[in-house]
């Protein structure tokens, strides 16, 4: 355990922001699951509703830095592909 003010303070603003950033990621792959759900499900209408969602909630995570850009893009790609087949 630190002893220097600042360091406790760091260890407190470390705390804050790992459950933060653990809720967004959770939210993240929840919103993931519900686009999965809904192509699995076979209604269009439905899985392009979860798609504009998750594709927003994926450009949200890579501006906030949960995930790298080219992940986000990589997830945008595939979930596109996936909708695609739908058709």
């Amino acid at each position: 355990m630190p002893n220097i003010k600042s360091a406790k303070k760091r260890v407190e603003l470390s705390k804050v922001a790992y459950e933060k950033n653990k809720a967004e990621k959770s939210a993240l792959k929840t919103t993931l699951k519900k686009f999965e759900a809904a192509v699995d499900g076979g209604d269009r209408a439905v899985a392009e509703g979860a798609y504009k969602l998750a594709v927003k909630a994926v450009d949200q995570a890579a501006v906030k830095g949960l995930l790298h850009k080219n992940n986000a893009a990589r997830k945008k790609s595939s979930m596109t592909l996936k909708l695609n087949k739908l058709a």
